[in-house]
């Protein structure tokens, strides 16, 4: 899959603002959309074990390890936006 290019013919780079919220903001709608899930379904606990590996110090469920959950999440969606997007448009202009 090549790279799209502007109108100048040179290669798009990613912009690390943009894919930050982004990220984040899917991270944070996703955890929401389990946390209700458990509501839904609290006989399914074990489906939710997945969030203690992901999220350090999350037990489920207290109001403070609710608000952690959220604060990590979007934090994981800057880590990989800030991680991700320079070594991508490193690599899109040297290969376009």
């Amino acid at each position: 899959m090549a790279a799209e290019t502007s109108s100048t013919g040179t290669a798009r780079t990613v912009p690390v603002l943009a894919l930050g919220m982004a990220l984040s903001l899917f991270l944070v709608i996703s955890y929401l959309l389990c946390i209700a899930l458990y509501f839904l379904s609290p006989g399914m606990v074990e489906g939710h074990a997945m969030l203690v590996l992901f999220l350090p110090g999350f037990k489920l469920l207290s109001l403070p390890s609710f608000i952690l959950g959220l604060v990590e999440s979007f934090g994981y969606g800057w880590f990989i936006a800030l991680v991700f997007a320079p070594i991508y448009n490193f690599f899109v202009v040297r290969w376009p």
